[in-house]
Formats: structure tokens, sequence, C-alpha cells
């Protein structure tokens, strides 16, 4: 099927609100981000729209592979020569507050059997290595293997075991956290596509596209680029081999085994780097063969597929989203680009955004301020 597993799962129905007259904020976007941020903004009393192009879960928060870990997409020690170690080890911890949060809303959408981060190769292993100092230099939970259990042993030159990170179903836990909002009193729309959000009527509006709906605001245009993600998942395997969501080759690989046997495996965008700058939602043959050659590699066998995609997700310069009111236009906000890392790092920006919309400060607000780029 060349559509996503995650969405092949039936939509529960949740409660259908109407918001008559002009709404106090309107959320363009209805994935994790957007429906994390209507949720908070409801919950406080505003009266809350939000708008989507298709239905909710079905852009990235439905598409991706499902994983839920801490941090972002730099490196752990890299961060911290960049940003500062403050800065690093805040992100670190308030990522792991929202894992925490998403345990407590997601029921059975989450599993947290932790994640290995893998090393291809000596120098991937210089580097993790690396990494894993760092997080033991400030206290961050890690542990290192120089021999890797089970089918990994021999194929990777060592790895970091997360224990608290996490595998989600994203479409369960998106719709689950819609109707949370919708519980709230948001309004959702679905399949109503903005065009102009200057047509919106709404004192506040903010943007939740991640790397959909590029140019929405032309100012951010040229700050996150659009980027295509493809994924395949096997039928069911007889053996569990993989307990936890691994990823290695600087996540350029990753791959989780499902409850059910299926083996998902996705990445191998480096095979054709500028061609998956784009906003173009469909899968390639090129990347397509190289996945299904790999996830034989992975399991032994001629792998036989049931599901690919592709899905599109917002990459920036400095790897960090940009969330924060957007610079020059009064009343308009922005939650977006995760650079891969849209599970965990969406849900908590959408939450940070509508705390910001709300008069609350924190600090990841200066880390993650649009006005760096402009």
């Amino acid at each position: 099927m060349a559509d996503s597993f995650w969405l092949s799962e039936e939509a529960t129905p949740r409660p259908s609100r109407r918001i008559e007259g002009r709404p106090d904020a309107v959320v363009v976007a209805g994935g994790v981000t957007g429906c994390a941020c209507a949720r908070v903004l409801a919950e406080a009393g505003l009266r809350v729209r939000v708008h989507d192009a298709r239905a909710v879960a079905e852009g990235a928060s439905g598409r991706n592979g499902g994983f839920a870990l801490r941090g972002g997409a730099t490196r752990y020690d890299v961060a911290r020569d960049t940003y500062g170690v403050d800065q690093a080890r805040g992100m670190w911890k308030w990522t792991e507050r929202a894992l925490d949060r998403i345990e407590e809303l997601a029921g059975d959408a989450l599993r947290r059997p932790g994640s290995f981060r893998l090393a291809a190769d000596a120098e991937e292993r210089e580097q993790i290595r690396a990494e894993y100092e760092a997080f033991r230099e400030d206290a961050i939970d890690a542990e290192w293997f120089d021999d890797l259990p089970g089918v990994l042993a021999g194929r990777f030159e060592g790895g970091i075991l997360h224990a608290g990170d996490g595998a989600l179903q994203p479409a369960r836990w998106v719709r689950r956290l819609a109707a949370l909002a919708a519980d709230a009193g948001a309004e959702i729309r679905e399949h109503e596509r903005v065009d102009d959000v200057s047509a919106l009527d709404a004192e506040q509006v903010i943007i939740a596209t991640d790397g959909y709906g590029h140019g929405l605001v032309p100012e951010l245009a040229d700050t996150i680029w659009p980027t295509r993600g493809q994924v395949i998942v096997s039928e069911p395997i007889d053996r569990m081999l993989y307990d936890k969501p691994h990823y290695a080759r600087q996540g350029f690989d990753y791959w989780q085994q499902l409850p059910d046997g299926r083996v998902l495996l996705g990445g191998f965008r480096d095979v054709s780097i500028l061609d998956e700058l784009t906003d173009v939602e469909e899968t390639t043959p090129r990347i397509q063969a190289s996945l299904e050659q790999f996830l034989g590699e992975l399991i032994g066998e001629t792998p036989r597929i049931s599901h690919r995609w592709a899905g599109i997700f917002g990459l920036t310069q400095d790897m960090l989203p940009l969330v924060g009111p957007v610079p020059g236009r009064d009343g308009l906000w922005v939650a977006a680009g995760y650079s891969g890392h849209g599970n965990v790092l969406g849900f908590a920006s959408g939450e940070l955004v509508a705390d910001a919309l709300l008069g609350e400060s924190s600090p990841q607000l200066q880390l993650f301020d649009p006005a760096r780029f402009v």
C-alpha cells in the first residue's frame, strides 16, 4: 500500500464543536503541534479554531517513523558546544518532561522501551562516544555498549542506549490529542485548506505546519526547508529482532519492530539528498530500493512490503525549531522546523507557543526565536 501504515487504523470519533463568531485564536494545521497548541489555549478559556487541509494527523504526524526521542536533531555534544551547556541541557530536560506528558495523555499509543543510537563505522563510533561522555558530564541517563546484543553484534561498532525513549503509533496519538483539544472546547475543521493567513479573522494566528504550507509566511520561507522522508513497513515476521527503536548513520537510517512483528524502516535520504529537499509527498524508486535492500539485511530474508510512504518535515539551518512571534507581523505566531524530530519536539513546541501567547516565558523561547533568521 502506497500510504502510511499508521493511518490505516480507523480514527475514533471525537466531539464536534462549533464556535460562533470570531475566534480568539486560529491554528493552521491539525498535526501534533497544532493539536497540542489548541488544547492548551482551549483549556485556558480561549475560543480556538483549527484548520487542516486534510484530516487530523494526515500530514507528517501520521507519516513518520513513530520514534519518540528526547533531545533534538543535533548531537548532544555538538549542541553543548554550539548553544552552551545550560541551553543544551535545558533543552534535553525540556523534551524529557514533554515525553513524560505524552505518556500521561497518549494511553496505548505510546510504549517506552528505550532507543539505541548506533555507530555504523569507526568514525561514527568516535562521534557518539563523545556524545555519551557529554551525557555523563551533565548527569543525563545513558548507557554505552561496546558489545551490542543480539542481531546488532558485529554489524555496528558500539552504541548508546537511552532507556527512557519511546515508540508511538503517531496517528492514534495525534487523533487522541485532537479529541482532548475538542473536549476542552476547540473547533477542528478538517479538509479546509488555508492559503492566505491574512484572510483568517482572528486576534491571534498560529502556523503549525512544520514542512508543509511552505510560503504561508513569506518572511520565513527561506528558513524552513521542506524535506521528504521515506518509509517502508514489512509484513509481520515470526521472530522479535528489535525490541526498541534503533537509528544509525547520524539518523539517516532508523527502524523499529512493531508489536505485531512488522519491521518499519525509514531514511536513506542521503542516497539522493538534493532530490529530497522537496514538498512533493511521493516515494521514489531509488530510495525505496535502498530501503528494501537494507531491510533485507536487517531481518535476514527478502522482505515482503506491506506499506510504503513519504512524508514532509521542516529542516532548519541550525537544526532548531522556530517557535514564537513572527517578526513584524502582529498576532502571527509560528511553531515549526523540527528537522525530523517532530513527535516530541512538535508536541512540546505546540505547548510552548500556546504558553507564550498566553504570556508565559520560557528559556526555550529565546533559543527558538524566529527572529534569529530575520
